[in-house]
């Protein structure tokens, strides 16, 4: 075993396992640059945390859950009339988060809510958050499982590990009381906690209709868009569109 082998192992055992597997190459390229032994350090340093970082990344997108890929890069903008891009770039530097306060999207069905949370949510996971995706019929009957379990205090306490919870298509079924219930418990634990990206097809107003009463619509719309963003979506269904062009 030649000083480099045994050095690799060394860094091994310190658990520093990408600088280990790559230490021939980081040497070679120190000496191909002619680098002073701290820069030498420093590049080895900056190896393992780039590593490191991407490891985490990589897992943290495995657990967001994200139905799709949706990058806001391939959202088409030109069928928007109500939002642009500078507006969803503002949201880009994670300040909602960071401040615990939430981003609502409203509007018909193939308008790109969805495409806007899931493309936002990406880049927050990128950015080193912890993002959690859900569709709200999903969470809801994830919750009434847990609930039947006697075990809703614990998934609550799961889910707001999460920096960035996004619910998809929320109010979009009405809902029975206890699932109403188990909602309004999730969105008290969130509430200037953690932070919430919300996609809905229907306005504040007519949120009652889905609760079936207006005193438990009542506190959780109060608690969803205090400290909110909210954006109303129209223009021409995407989905609507391709099906046209077909």
């Amino acid at each position: 075993m030649d000083a480099t082998e045994r050095t690799a192992t060394k860094y091994r055992n310190l658990r520093l396992n990408a600088t280990a597997n790559q230490l021939p190459e980081l040497l070679a390229r120190a000496d191909a640059n002619e680098l002073s032994y701290l820069h030498l350090v420093e590049l080895m340093a900056d190896y393992e945390l780039e590593q490191r970082t991407g490891k985490r990344i990589a897992l943290n997108r495995r657990k967001a859950g994200f139905p799709a890929e949706k990058l806001l890069e391939g959202f088409d903008y030109r069928h928007q009339t109500t939002i642009n891009k500078r507006q969803v770039n503002a949201l880009l530097d994670f300040d909602f988060v960071d401040q615990r306060s939430n981003v609502i999207f409203i509007g018909p069905p193939g308008v790109g809510k969805t495409h806007l949370a899931i493309g936002i949510g990406q880049k927050a996971v990128n950015a080193g958050y912890k993002v959690l995706f859900r569709g709200a019929l999903d969470l809801v009957e994830e919750l009434e499982l847990a609930e039947m379990k006697g075990e809703l205090k614990k998934k609550i306490s799961q889910l707001v590990k999460f920096d960035l919870m996004v619910i998809d298509e929320l109010v979009y079924l009405p809902m029975s009381r206890q699932s109403r219930y188990n909602l309004f418990q999730l969105i008290n634990s969130f509430y200037e906690y953690r932070s919430l990206i919300i996609t809905t097809n229907k306005d504040f107003t007519h949120w009652g209709e889905f609760f079936h009463n207006d005193n438990v619509a009542v506190p959780i719309i109060d608690r969803i868009i205090h400290h909110s963003r909210i954006f109303m979506l129209g223009g021409e269904s995407y989905r609507l569109k391709q099906k046209t062009d077909e």
